[in-house]
């Protein structure tokens, strides 16, 4: 059974994806504990902020694949939330280190409760994104 590289990209976006759920699974729990005070918020920002870039760097390598594939239904799906990505770093508080994350201000209710929701979207977005790579890597075997 030989790969090609559709299938190679799929492979390595289901891997990447795996890790993105974690990452996110990981953003709802912290956000969580964060809301019922079971650790404080400098602790958490420190927790969450090393994640942000290798997030983002992880979901754009990817989809870096998929352009340099062909696989273009499988980009586009992914184009608005690399869209919100860079929207939502280059608007991210103004702080000493990389990350979006800002120990002063994340325990307003509104950022807290939106920060919240931004984690549970993703994952559902990362998980739905994992069937369907799952079904792109078997279709692309298939067809060799």
């Amino acid at each position: 059974m030989a790969f090609n590289f559709p299938a190679v990209t799929y492979i390595v976006a289901l891997i990447s994806d795996a890790f993105l759920i974690f990452f996110s699974i990981f953003h709802v729990i912290a956000f969580d504990e964060l809301k019922t005070d079971y650790k404080n918020p400098i602790d958490q920002c420190n927790s969450l902020n090393p994640l942000v870039i290798p997030e983002y760097l992880l979901h754009l390598f990817f989809n870096v694949l998929f352009l340099f594939a062909g696989e273009w239904f499988s980009l586009l799906l992914n184009i608005p939330l690399i869209a919100y990505h860079v929207f939502r770093y280059k608007n991210r508080p103004v702080m000493s280190g990389p990350g979006l994350y800002d120990p002063t201000s994340i325990m307003n209710a509104d950022t807290l409760s939106k920060c919240q929701r931004e984690g549970w979207i993703k994952l559902a977005v990362y998980l739905l994104s994992f069937f369907y790579y799952l079904y792109g890597m078997i279709s692309s075997l298939i067809s060799t």
